[in-house]
């Protein structure tokens, strides 16, 4: 009599886990389920890579928006503050007349203001053949999807920088 008691015991305990982790799992089921919805809505971009220089651009390019441009977190008129450089990173949405129906994300580090303005320029340009390989024709013919693949030149051994010799001296 006593082995069944303990097998009740030991079934009723079973049946008590399996019940709370039948509940755990309801829970984890429908979670997910809202967080892929929200993660469907944000994942309709483009992605691509512009770089100049020593500055190295992510772009995401949202195919549904209004023309708004954000660098960092910031609108981009606040990062590239003079009228020069805001014209350099609006100019292939421009081109292909996208300025007003894309929303781009950038995440930009490294060189100066003006390589990190041209490297956005660079990605968006590369995200909008994405979007539509007829944008390629003008903005090759632009030259906005070349790399402008010039850097700083390395220091070498016995010159002052990367070709500036010490002054020479007669005696």
């Amino acid at each position: 009599m006593p082995k069944k008691k303990e097998s009740t015991k030991k079934t009723i305990k079973k049946t008590a886990v399996k019940k709370v982790a039948k509940k755990k799992e309801e829970k984890k089921a429908t979670e997910p389920k809202e967080e892929k919805k929200v993660l469907e809505k944000k994942k309709e971009y483009l992605y691509a890579v512009g770089k100049r220089k020593s500055a190295i651009a992510q772009i995401r390019v949202y195919k549904k928006g209004s023309g708004k441009i954000t660098v960092n977190d910031k609108e981009f008129m606040k990062v590239f503050t003079t009228k020069m450089l805001q014209e350099i990173v609006v100019k292939p949405l421009k081109l292909v007349g996208q300025n007003e129906k894309l929303d781009v994300t950038v995440k930009v580090n490294g060189g100066g203001i003006r390589g990190q303005a041209e490297a956005v320029r660079h990605g968006i340009s590369k995200a909008l053949i994405q979007l539509n390989p007829n944008f390629r024709k003008p903005l090759k013919k632009s030259g906005y999807l070349t790399r402008d693949a010039r850097k700083k030149e390395r220091k070498k051994p016995g010159l002052k920088g990367a070709r500036r010799a010490p002054q020479w001296s007669k005696r």
